[in-house]
């Protein structure tokens, strides 16, 4: 296939997922000068290997390769930082909403989103990619699985102990029931 035609194919069915691409090697390096310097290279990568393409997912297919880089990327540049598998088994009450515009609401959506995003970085790298592949990109199990090289059975376990962490990250500590303390009366006794 020309060169030509390789990059208009290229361009036709991998750059519209640059920002999904981002999004990952964002998410995995933790840091977004390593994830442009990831995405960069899975690029040129993906680029020079258009011709072998042959299926009909390239969202998927793209971020095969930008997860492959980024591993590859993390182990050259990063050494110090390993990757842990942890494949260990593991009263609602409404109130009104203030309006969105206003600066409290403004305010928890900001603290909220913070406090989400730091609960996806601590993830161990296994756990944060199928999350991030499936709940931010909206994945299908078998893309993650075909992206992540895992069978499907692996991804629906690893996601599932991602949100079980995710819902531990998140819920508030459980604060210590206080009990009455019962009244005396002035002899001594319980009233």
């Amino acid at each position: 296939m020309p060169d030509d035609e390789n990059r208009r194919r290229f361009e036709a069915l991998a750059m519209p997922h640059l920002n999904a691409a981002y999004n990952l090697a964002r998410w995995l390096t933790r840091n977004d000068h390593d994830a442009q310097d990831v995405v960069q290279e899975a690029l040129e990568r993906a680029m020079r290997y258009m011709g072998t393409f042959r299926g009909d997912n390239a969202r998927a297919w793209l971020l095969q390769t930008v997860r492959n880089t980024c591993f590859t990327w993390m182990k050259e540049n990063r050494p110090a930082e390993r990757m842990f598998l942890d494949d260990a088994d593991d009263g609602a009450h409404e109130f009104a909403a203030p309006a969105a515009d206003e600066p409290p609401a403004m305010a928890m959506r900001k603290a909220d989103r913070q406090q989400i995003n730091q609960a996806i970085a601590d993830l161990p790298v296994v756990y944060r990619e199928v999350l991030v592949l499936r709940e931010l990109e909206d994945l299908s199990y078998n893309d993650i699985a075909r992206i992540a090289d895992i069978p499907v059975g692996t991804v629906m376990s690893r996601l599932a102990r991602a949100r079980g962490l995710m819902r531990d990250a998140l819920t508030p500590a459980t604060r210590p029931v206080l009990r009455p303390v019962p009244r005396t009366t002035q002899g001594g006794g319980t009233r």
